[in-house]
């Protein structure tokens, strides 16, 4: 009897040893909770639209390059963007969870661009434990697949004249030149990034490229074009600050629908609250975050498996990231004036806009520019006429808003910085065209599938 349960033993002993644990599970929406949890540490840094574009596409493009290894459709980005190659090869045989490794490799590289760096390493460190526990073979060969990738990007990236421009002078302020671009109320904060032009494009072939048409030339005669746009900013302003006066007076509840579009596309992370002697800032999404939100809202919608998660947050980040090299670029080599600045010292010297004015020069319009480009690439993944809620800015005490298309919230996020009162009509819709082209460049130039 003691022979028999001596041999059992040794039996399910050996039955054990032998049973395969289970590959770690990863889904789209792991995918998805950790770009959403980077994004509330930006928020949480304050960083600036620009340099938030590049937290987002490099991150997302270490994590497409794991994905497109061996890949029957994907196509790898290696040789179409500048400067990457060498990705490390992963063997078929090696047992790498190409999934998780693709989302240990997003959690590293976010890891070296924002400042809160603990707080990602929590996040992190509770799922490195939660894996490890379910099958520590396969999460060890799969993070250590992922930081050979990280090594990869993060070579490639600090090769994008990032770090340099660190160290370049502040923009100049020549009060002396009339149309120039000058600090705004209430912080009259110096110009953000005026050298994020110098950064090194990803595709585009300089960041003059999609140069728009030039702006009107600066003029205080009333006749000229300038001028005139000034003064529509200034009545589109004033109109709405008499809508809200009677809606206040009324009473109501009810916000005006122009009112409403300016606050929900605001996005100015630089926005600030005086009370008394304090001032702080009231922290808010970047227009990356918000268009990256609306890609997560779109793969929600169409209950997107992980690798179309991956390669659509990777192609809209793409957009984005060239979207402000372009912009930007165009900012601060024409530094024109804010309708605030102009509409103060040659109009009405008590005019506020409803949104405050972002620290940096006027031509073209960045939301403008970002939203199109965005919309572009969107309609290009989900197709036209893609309706959907978009719910970006509920964290910041704003409603839901609905849209028929990604153009047409392209569209309201444009329209959205005239009635705001912080840019002239022709800095939208050259903005617009801006955008437009590189999104178009982007889905032509970019080949993501391979071919049947």
């Amino acid at each position: 009897m003691k022979a028999k349960i001596f041999l059992l033993g040794i039996v399910i002993l050996f039955l054990t040893s032998c049973k395969k644990e289970k590959s770690i599970v990863i889904t789209a929406n792991d995918y998805c909770s950790a770009v959403d949890t980077v994004t509330g540490i930006m928020v949480h840094d304050i960083f600036s639209p620009p340099v938030a574009s590049r937290i987002y596409v490099y991150p997302n493009v270490a994590a497409y390059e794991i994905i497109a290894q061996n890949s029957n459709k994907y196509e790898s980005l290696q040789g179409q963007l500048k400067g990457l190659d060498s990705i490390p090869v992963l063997d078929p045989k090696s047992g790498v969870n190409q999934k998780l490794a693709a989302l240990i490799a997003h959690m590293e590289i976010s890891k070296q661009l924002i400042f809160s760096e603990q707080a990602l390493e929590k996040y992190r460190d509770s799922l490195y434990e939660k894996w490890g526990s379910e099958n520590q073979k396969e999460f060890e060969v799969s993070k250590d697949y992922a930081l050979k990738v990280v090594d990869r990007i993060k070579a490639w990236m600090g090769k994008d004249n990032y770090k340099q421009t660190r160290t370049f002078p502040k923009y100049s302020v020549h009060t002396d030149q009339a149309g120039r671009w000058q600090p705004t109320p209430p912080a009259y904060m110096d110009g953000v990034e005026p050298h994020w032009g110098e950064i090194r494009t990803l595709v585009m072939d300089s960041a003059s490229q999609f140069k728009p048409k030039a702006p009107h030339p600066f003029s205080t005669d009333k006749n000229s074009l300038f001028y005139k746009e000034a003064k529509e900013t200034y009545d589109v302003g004033n109109e709405m600050s008499k809508k809200l006066l009677a809606i206040e007076n009324a009473k109501t509840n009810v916000i005006p629908e122009e009112s409403a579009i300016a606050t929900f596309w605001d996005c100015n992370p630089y926005a600030t609250v005086t009370q008394g002697h304090m001032m702080f800032a009231k922290k808010k999404n970047t227009p990356d975050a918000h268009w990256i939100n609306i890609t997560k809202i779109a793969l929600k919608k169409t209950k997107s498996n992980f690798e179309t998660t991956v390669f659509a947050y990777t192609k809209a980040s793409i957009g984005i990231f060239e979207s402000f090299i372009s912009c930007w670029h165009e900012k601060y080599r024409t530094n024109v004036i804010r309708p605030e600045t102009y509409i103060n010292l040659y109009i009405d010297e008590n005019w506020k806009p409803q949104l405050q004015t972002p620290p940096f020069p006027e031509y073209t319009s960045g939301h403008s520019v970002v939203s199109s480009c965005s919309s572009i690439i969107l309609t290009s993944i989900f197709g036209d006429n893609f309706s959907y809620i978009d719910d970006s800015e509920i964290p910041f005490g704003l409603p839901k808003r609905s849209f028929q298309s990604f153009k047409q919230a392209a569209s309201e996020a444009s329209i959205s910085r005239l009635y705001g009162g912080i840019h002239y009509r022709a800095a939208i819709e050259n903005g617009v065209v801006q955008g437009t082209n590189i999104g178009n460049y982007i889905n032509s130039k970019i080949k993501f599938f391979k071919s049947k």
